[in-house]
């Protein structure tokens, strides 16, 4: 027996719903090719500069904490520089630099011209005073002499000749005064015998100062003759042999240089001093001056001339201060290079300290010094102080020998930096890097 369910559902005709119309397939889209596979080279490469950005931003890390302790973190104990008080010498001195030359030089020359016949000396001779030292060819000088002495035997000739006048005048005058005094004879024959003998005293003293003339010339020749033999004017060292044998010297216009003659057994050290030192130079200070092939050796003298007259080079002043020093050994030569020192000051075996351990107190002589203690505190001393130069001063009381001064401490330089940071980056905020 069907259900009742069943019977009502065939009493009643079913609705069809009309069909919805399908899509149209679409195509489907191409598959990608497969990406071709990666070199092992090529992905080695991107590992590495993986590895290498990390090794970059480790270092810039380990940058940033090394600075931050160093300008940020205080440190825990503030280092210093230290000396010891030492015993020696000092002295405070103006340094110059000069050369050295002899004490006195001649340049020995011609004073007559002709050959030079022969030089009798060479560079490094040692000489005396009236050695010979060359000599010029006098040929020309013995003929001229020749000459002179003839001509002054002609005029002593002559000289008999005029003084036999002057007698025969004489005789002759005597007479026509015997004469007139008779009046034998016209007073004009007398007046011509006065004429006469006054003619004849005239021509012998006419001829006397010929006859000196040319004693003159004949002196000059013979005197001539002796410039062609030159003999040195000092003793000394021929340093230098300026003309050769079979040169012709001209001596009309200049002397000609032959040799030159120095004394070398004293040397003279001409300082070149600036203006700005040459004011603390007095005459009689001691100077010493070092050799650049000699740097241990010391050569000492005092200072004897500074002149008046400057040189100037490079628009420089300077001025020439002069002391000599004996030379005995000859070890000094002519032109050497010398560091020169006029000492201003000086002390021995005193107590000294660096410059820079100094604190001025504003009172001359008077100075302040930091010293550290052996169980590393610092004290404050007061010192009298002495002579000092540039590097070291010396200290004539309120230390002993041994103790330690402190040159410079990290507040100084500290100190220093920021005065030094006080221009355009002197707003930078305390403690921080330096950025450039």
């Amino acid at each position: 027996m069907a259900s009742k369910g069943a019977l009502m559902a065939d009493a009643y005709p079913k609705i069809v719903e009309p069909a919805e119309p399908a899509e149209p397939a679409r195509p489907e889209p191409p598959r990608p090719e497969p990406a071709p596979p990666v070199p092992a080279r090529r992905r080695r490469r991107g590992r590495g500069r993986w590895i290498g950005l990390l090794v970059l931003l480790l270092l810039v890390a380990g940058g940033g904490v090394l600075a931050w302790q160093r300008y940020g973190a205080t440190p825990a104990a503030e280092a210093v520089v230290t000396d010891a008080v030492i015993r020696g010498d000092i002295e405070n001195s103006v340094t110059a630099s000069g050369l050295l030359s002899p004490i006195q030089d001649v340049d020995v020359g011609a004073q007559v011209s002709g050959q030079l016949k022969s030089v009798k000396v060479e560079i490094g001779d040692r000489v005396k005073a009236g050695d010979l030292v060359a000599e010029i060819d006098s040929a020309s000088i013995e003929t001229q002499i020749e000459i002179a002495e003839a001509e002054l035997a002609n005029l002593d000739a002559q000289m008999i000749d005029k003084k036999a006048q002057v007698v025969l005048a004489e005789a002759n005058l005597q007479r026509q005064q015997n004469l007139v005094a008779g009046n034998s004879a016209a007073r004009s024959a007398l007046d011509e015998a006065v004429a006469a003998r006054a003619t004849a005293d005239a021509s012998v003293a006419g001829l006397e100062a010929q006859i000196r003339k040319q004693q003159a010339t004949l002196k000059d020749a013979r005197i001539s003759l002796g410039y062609t033999k030159i003999y040195a004017p000092m003793a000394g060292t021929i340093v230098d042999v300026v003309a050769k044998e079979g040169q012709t010297l001209n001596a009309n216009q200049s002397a000609p240089t032959i040799v030159t003659i120095a004394d070398l057994s004293t040397m003279t050290v001409e300082a070149e001093v600036s203006e700005a030192d040459i004011g603390k130079l007095k005459l009689g200070m001691e100077a010493y001056f070092t050799l650049l092939g000699q740097p241990g050796e010391r050569y000492e003298g005092t200072l004897r001339q500074i002149k008046p007259t400057p040189s100037t080079e490079n628009n420089v002043v300077l001025y020439y201060a002069l002391f000599d020093v004996p030379n005995p050994d000859g070890r000094l030569m002519m032109n050497m290079t010398a560091q020169v020192f006029f000492v201003r000051g000086a002390a021995r075996d005193v107590l000294t300290v660096p410059v820079a351990a100094l604190k001025g107190s504003g009172e001359a002589g008077k100075a302040e010094v930091t010293v550290l203690t052996a169980d590393g505190r610092r004290e404050s001393r007061s010192v009298e102080t002495g002579i000092r130069n540039r590097v070291r001063a010396e200290i004539r009381s309120g230390l002993s020998e041994g103790d330690r001064v402190v040159v410079a401490s990290g507040a100084d330089d500290q100190a220093s930096g920021s005065s030094r940071g006080s221009g355009r980056n002197g707003n930078r905020m305390r403690g921080m890097p330096p950025m450039f």
